[in-house]
């Protein structure tokens, strides 16, 4: 039995009734999870959508004339709905094809081999020889700015607005807040950003974030960082808030109508019983588990959001497919190098596998060498030069340890460095490598040759 629908648990039931075993999906919502239905997918189509707004409106340095163009947001989310129902109906044709029963309704562990489920029909008690914990994770708030769904909300209110907010504040820096912070500043919001430590997208290389923050700011927004919002205060129509802003230079004044609150987020645990069943947790409540997925506890096991960072959607699959290995009988383990990411802000910033400080850290001599898209033909031909490729590579052998990339299509371009890093490729592997031209991949190669000590298209220094 697998409790949740998201990335995670579908891919988990799935991988489980293919290697024969019954299996029972539980979900209380839709299908999909978070991820499908008001996270990863909404938020990417919207950032679709807005990108190429933009760049329609700034089509005259192509010669593209395209006079009173504007965004209909009803419209947009009735087209993101749309997208969403596709997916959310994919999992379930999935589902039904690998004979996955699928029940809607709230699951709370009774024991380790049991489980109570509540339906619309009533409560019900199922038994099982193995369970999967796949309940995911959701937005925190913070005291004095709890989500009430209307002026104060969270990621997922903030994807289905049907109204572009003249000002919008968003507090906490993240990739989510800054996601977001993207779409509606294309779409004409002026954006207040609240962060409380000194930079954006904290833990991300600052190289790597400085071309979003000046991105930001071009498009006039107000960034306060060492700030967080010490009051807040509803109009009694409930349609605007004013807040105030404690910042190193002083107190300052918000007014508006929407305040976004992207400050993390925090394990769906809760009406689970995994204390009174001896399911041992972090301090920050997330699911301990081993390398394959098992809990301290016999035939319990968890994955995805809910078992820690860092939560990303495929990464719970990929956890969702070892669990279902185990509980056949396969020698399977979370036995991956590295987990690539991505964050789809302006420009996309990608990464996997180790930065240049880490690998010191560990011991390692590294060489750090990069590329820029301003020296790339299909980069110069699509408008989008911003940005450069990095690869930390180990001095002595040339083993590829970690790749950073800001720039055009980061996201998708990340994924040869991620099988780069998995195979123990070389710098000399990828420079050696044919990469079709004019292509953006060219950029890794490009890298890749100036680690190995031979930049064509670069002046060695």
């Amino acid at each position: 039995m697998v409790i949740g629908a998201g990335p995670g648990g579908y891919v988990c039931a799935i991988r489980s009734a293919q290697l024969g075993l019954r299996t029972i999906l539980i979900e209380k919502d839709r299908l999909g999870g978070i991820c499908n239905i008001s996270g990863c997918i909404p938020s990417k189509a919207l950032i679709s959508v807005t990108k190429l707004y933009e760049k329609t409106k700034e089509g005259t340095a192509f010669g593209i004339v395209a006079d009173g163009i504007r965004v209909d947001l009803p419209s947009l989310q009735k087209w993101k709905a749309g997208v969403v129902s596709s997916l959310e109906a994919g999992v379930a044709s999935l589902c039904r094809g690998n004979k996955v029963s699928i029940i809607h309704g709230e699951a709370e562990l009774v024991s380790a081999d049991s489980l109570k489920v509540k339906t619309a029909e009533g409560t019900e008690e199922k038994h099982t020889k193995n369970v999967v914990i796949a309940t995911g994770s959701r937005a925190m708030s913070l005291p004095g700015l709890e989500f009430d769904g209307n002026l104060v909300v969270s990621s997922t209110e903030a994807l289905s607005l049907e109204k572009v907010p003249e000002n919008m504040l968003v507090v906490g820096a993240g990739y989510i807040g800054m996601e977001i912070t993207g779409v509606y500043q294309k779409l004409g919001s002026k954006i207040t950003i609240v962060e409380m430590t000194d930079e954006l997208l904290p833990g991300t290389e600052q190289d790597l974030v400085r071309l979003v923050q000046r991105n930001l700011e071009k498009r006039g927004a107000q960034i306060h960082l060492k700030s967080k919002v010490i009051s807040l205060e509803k109009d009694a129509k409930g349609s605007q808030v004013k807040a105030k802003i404690s910042t190193p230079n002083g107190e300052i004044t918000f007014e508006g109508s929407v305040v976004l609150v992207g400050v993390g987020r925090g394990p769906c645990t809760e009406g689970m019983n995994l204390s009174k069943i001896g399911v041992e947790t972090d301090p920050k409540g997330y699911v301990i588990t081993d390398q394959q997925m098992k809990t301290n506890v016999e035939g319990v096991y968890a994955i995805g959001d809910v078992r820690g960072q860092p939560l990303l959607a495929h990464k719970a699959s990929k956890e969702g497919i070892v669990a279902a290995e185990v509980m056949a009988g396969l020698p399977s383990a979370a036995d991956w190098k590295s987990i690539p990411w991505a964050i789809f802000t302006d420009p996309e910033i990608a990464g996997v596998g180790l930065t240049e400080k880490a690998a010191v850290e560990a011991g390692l001599q590294v060489k750090r060498s990069r590329f820029s898209f301003a020296a790339l033909g299909r980069a110069l031909v699509a408008g989008e030069t911003e940005g450069f490729v990095r690869i930390v590579s180990d001095a002595k052998t040339g083993l590829v340890l970690g790749v950073q990339i800001v720039g055009p299509e980061a996201s998708n371009l990340i994924s040869e460095a991620a099988l780069a890093i998995e195979m123990g490729a070389t710098v000399e592997d990828i420079a050696l490598t044919i990469h079709p031209h004019p292509t953006l991949p060219e950029a890794i190669m490009e890298a890749a040759e100036v680690a190995a000590g031979r930049p064509i298209h670069q002046v060695k220094v």
